[in-house]
């Protein structure tokens, strides 16, 4: 596929950096640098019916040309039919089976500056870091509920919320969950291997938009503000051999069409470079958060259908994960799709389930159904509720 070759892509003096030993001399950037943001936005919106139709008839082994023309607004004509198509690969791939997770939040410290995060350094909150006793009473809860397959997350500190934070809190909880994921501040390699050995099988780090040049903007202050670390985070985790990889843009920072094409172009590249490791792709769509402002490019319900279409028809193995940022009607029908993943009974701030239930969340939920009422909902729609990935003897 011709690209465009250019530096549209680069900010000029973006960010003072002063060892560049943290980069990598071979990983993603590289491939990345030769694409031009405005180019194709230009592509995308370019496609026309016949792109798409063609795309579709590539389905679930779709080519970054096809997954452009699935997300243009051409596509918009042929809705009905990729959803049929989606609904019909994902259950041939992965049966009827929805799998139940839950984020248990472990810190809202941070030391960045996000526009759009209720963590953000900024952002005038009580901290709060839970200690061991507090972690097992979170999940003395959070099994009660049903779940053995649990998200630890936190804000980007790195100082009392580190790699050693984190090694005692996984070992803590290891012996009580069939799988832990992580979700926290980009790492060495050295320390995804770390943490691999303690237990970890899956991190998860959504790179919030593919836009170099204005990734600045959302990101003024803190280590998250080196847009190229986090690019190559991906990199990193797959070189220390982690299970699974999961990826995700912010949807509403910028043009959602152009930073999932991007994000489909990291794809591919991860699965040719560390084909050992699954992958998984979540869907973020801004939410209200205290002290954070809006943008504006909102991705409406419908796009984000196409969206969720999308990527189902570009890849039949990749897994795909909606949150409680979704309405319940959208969940209902979205479950429907494509999606293999869901979350229920969402708390998004440290303590939430038992310890600190009125701690300061980092970003409002929209579906505050119990995990027994969404596994009832799934049920209703002839799918399955799995509350765990696999069994601690495979690991």
């Amino acid at each position: 596929m011709a690209v465009g070759i250019t530096n549209g892509n680069k900010a000029q003096g973006q960010i003072a950096v002063s060892d560049s030993s943290r980069y990598l001399s071979n990983s993603f950037y590289q491939h990345f640098s030769k694409y031009d943001w405005e180019k194709i936005r230009e592509r995308i919106y370019n496609c026309t019916i016949h792109d798409v139709r063609r795309a579709m008839q590539h389905a679930g082994r779709g080519s970054e040309q096809d997954f452009m023309a699935l997300v243009s607004p051409a596509a918009e004509a042929c809705l009905e039919p990729m959803c049929q198509l989606s609904s019909q690969l994902t259950r041939r791939r992965f049966g009827n089976i929805i799998q139940m997770y839950l984020p248990l939040y472990l810190s809202n410290e941070c030391s960045n500056i996000c526009t759009y995060c209720g963590f953000s350094y900024t952002n005038p909150m009580p901290r709060i870091t839970l200690t061991e006793q507090e972690v097992l009473r979170e999940a003395e809860v959070i099994r009660q509920m049903g779940y053995n397959h649990v998200l630890l997350v936190s804000g980007e500190e790195n100082r009392r919320v580190n790699t050693s934070y984190f090694e005692r809190m996984i070992r803590l909880l290891r012996p009580l969950f069939s799988e832990l994921m992580l979700e926290v501040q980009p790492l060495s390699e050295a320390e995804y291997r770390r943490l691999k050995m303690c237990g970890v099988s899956t991190v998860l780090v959504y790179q919030e938009t593919y836009h170099e040049q204005n990734y600045p903007i959302y990101h003024p202050r803190g280590r998250k503000k080196d847009f190229r670390y986090r690019l190559e985070t991906p990199d990193r985790i797959g070189r220390s051999g982690m299970h699974r990889i999961g990826l995700g843009v912010l949807l509403g920072l910028e043009d959602w069409r152009v930073d999932s094409f991007f994000m489909a172009v990291h794809l591919r590249y991860l699965q040719r470079h560390y084909w050992q490791s699954r992958y998984s792709i979540s869907f973020p769509r801004l939410r209200p958060a205290a002290g954070c402002q809006q943008f504006g490019n909102p991705v409406t319900d419908r796009e984000l259908v196409q969206l969720i279409c999308a990527w189902r028809l570009f890849d039949q193995h990749v897994e795909l994960a909606l949150s409680t940022r979704e309405s319940p009607q959208f969940r209902n029908h979205a479950v429907r799709l494509g999606i293999t993943a869901i979350s229920a009974g969402s708390r998004t701030n440290p303590g939430g389930y038992a310890t600190h239930p009125k701690a300061l969340e980092q970003f409002e939920i929209h579906d505050d159904r119990s995990p027994q009422q969404v596994a009832e909902m799934l049920k209703d729609a002839g799918l399955e509720p799995v509350w765990k990935d696999w069994d601690k003897s495979f690991h």
